[in-house]
């Protein structure tokens, strides 16, 4: 679909000339765009409101945050950055909603920092890691925020969701992942783990960034420091342990998150550490509990979306974006085979973490 970008900049507050705009970046949801002006650049998305269905509160969350931790970064006289909104021009919202009800919105483009989909040193692992750490620290202190996507992380009901989609077969896909169906079924038991403690009260609620793909921190190439946190979307309550999980998800394993060799799959310990130590440098906020799940969480996390990813495949891909026959099934299978390699050292992840303090 194409859309008249240059309208699109004309509907923000921008007294910059417009020169150009490109497709920017590689996520799955949105639809964003690197838009440069005369004598700086904007980020521009079309929010994916089959996803977020209530883009509004969505984007007040957006706003909520960004300027809660400006002012945490003000106080402190950090080099730490934020993302920063650009207002509509017309209506003064931190959104623009075009004649076909498309929700866009636009934030200053964070230049002299790019994101890494996969990690090449610890340093950087460690970095980023602390950065997510850091966020969930700005945030301790900010009233409850709308929770966009009911359930987003509780796996028991990303669980339920497949079995659903196991019984319907409404794509007759279902013959072709047999393999992937007892694996989910082999550890059921896995997934309620967090949410049952949470329900008993020993799990705190939190706000949590709950999208912690290594890819959502910039990170200063001449430096190597985390500069600032992106893609705020799913910000909202949750556990830590989502967001810690997500990040060895994401950060551990060498290999694309689609990688179709999965000999190339597995979890690199050395980057665990890293992430960890990173992490627990800023989050000292976390309880005795809380701390001792976070070598579970990799696994959980992993877990789920792989069950989404296999749940996506068994509707028709209706949920994440896909370039190529059998992708969501790509992406399922890997998050599979990484499931697999953090089992294998999971004795040793507790044993690094216990060792912390």
């Amino acid at each position: 679909m194409a859309f008249d970008l240059k309208k699109i900049y004309a509907a923000f507050a921008i007294d910059d000339p417009f020169v150009n705009a490109v497709p920017y970046g590689t996520g799955h949801i949105n639809d964003t765009y690197k838009m440069d002006c005369a004598s700086t650049s904007y980020i521009v998305q079309r929010l994916n409101t089959s996803i977020f269905r209530q883009p509004e509160l969505l984007m007040d969350n957006f706003q909520r945050v960004t300027a809660h931790i400006a002012r945490k970064i003000a106080a402190e006289k950090s080099d730490r950055k934020t993302l920063q909104l650009v207002l509509a021009r017309e209506t003064g919202k931190p959104f623009f909603r075009d004649e076909e009800n498309n929700f866009w919105r636009c934030y200053h483009f964070v230049d002299q920092a790019r994101t890494y989909d996969i990690l090449e040193t610890p340093e950087q692992a460690f970095q980023a890691a602390a950065a997510f750490g850091q966020f969930q620290c700005d945030l301790a202190d900010l009233e409850r925020l709308n929770e966009t996507i009911v359930d987003f992380h509780n796996t028991p009901s990303r669980l339920r969701n497949l079995e659903a989609a196991i019984k319907a077969d409404r794509c007759h896909r279902l013959a072709k992942v047999g393999k992937e169906v007892d694996f989910v079924m082999r550890r059921a038991a896995d997934c309620s783990v967090l949410i049952d403690l949470q329900k008993k009260g020993e799990l705190a609620e939190r706000t949590t960034h709950n999208d912690t793909k290594l890819n959502n921190v910039l990170i200063d190439p001449a430096t190597q420091r985390a500069v600032c946190v992106i893609d705020l979307d799913t910000t909202m309550p949750g556990l830590p342990h989502y967001d810690f999980g997500d990040m060895v998800r994401t950060g551990t394993s060498p290999a694309a998150e689609d990688e179709r060799d999965l000999s190339l799959v597995g979890m690199r310990f050395e980057m665990f550490e890293a992430l960890l130590r990173g992490y627990l440098s800023q989050a000292k906020f976390l309880n005795p509990l809380e701390k001792e799940l976070l070598p579970f969480s990799g696994k959980l996390i992993t877990l789920e979306i792989g069950i989404r990813f296999l749940t996506d495949y068994l509707e028709g891909d209706v949920y994440f974006k896909t370039k190529r026959e059998d992708h969501n099934l790509d992406r399922c299978r890997t998050q599979f085979k990484l499931v697999e390699s953090i089992e294998s050292q999971l004795d040793a992840m507790k044993k690094l973490n216990a060792s912390i303090r």
